[in-house]
């Protein structure tokens, strides 16, 4: 029997054209979904996005809203998948940076995972803020005024983070109760850009 959880709930994944590291898009997308939420997939562009096993090429999937129609206000939770090159083409790209800084000032729940924090950095959303990441990543972390821990999977006020696809279980898990939580208190949402 499917979980009812998030019945109601509408969770966008933010993803560029090419690059998402595809588990860390089908795992949260699977959990979110079984839980009962309804899920789109975001990008840049509309059309098609290209899914990576690491380096080699997986499969693709249908954009449901390019970023210039969709509206943070119609969504209910983010998820940024990781890859390396998928945050660091959405770091790029003022209306990515934007969409998440909308989620965010409004208090709702998050899930990155991997290298997913490099958008939040750029966004300037972690500063005051405890997150864990790929390891590489937390030296931008602590320059943008994090606090960057080594482990499974990290919830602060709405932030759910995790470092590697390992962590897939414990993140979808934490991502589906933070989820059906809904809003928290934006007072630690850090600062936006203007």
């Amino acid at each position: 029997m499917a979980s009812t959880e998030l019945q109601g709930k509408r969770v966008a994944f933010l993803v560029a054209q090419e690059g998402v590291e595809e588990i860390e898009l089908t795992k949260p997308w699977q959990a979110v979904q079984e839980a009962g939420a309804r899920v789109e997939l975001v990008a840049p562009e509309d059309g098609k996005v290209q899914a990576f096993n690491h380096l080699d090429k997986g499969s693709t999937y249908s954009v449901d809203a390019a970023l210039d129609r969709a509206d943070p206000d119609s969504y209910d939770a983010l998820v940024l998948p990781g890859g390396v090159a998928n945050p660091d083409e959405l770091r790029t790209d003022e209306r990515a940076v934007r969409f998440v800084q909308e989620i965010f000032s409004a208090g709702k729940p998050v899930g990155v995972i991997c290298h997913g924090p490099w958008t939040l950095v750029e966004a300037d959303l972690v500063r005051g803020r405890k997150l864990t990441s790929w390891p590489s990543l937390h030296t931008d972390i602590r320059n943008a005024g994090g606090e960057w821990v080594d482990e499974e999977v990290v919830v602060d006020q709405g932030l759910v983070s995790s470092r590697k696809p390992d962590d897939l279980p414990a993140f979808c898990s934490k991502i589906v109760e933070e989820f059906a939580e809904g809003r928290h208190d934006v007072a630690r949402a850090g600062a936006t850009r203007s």
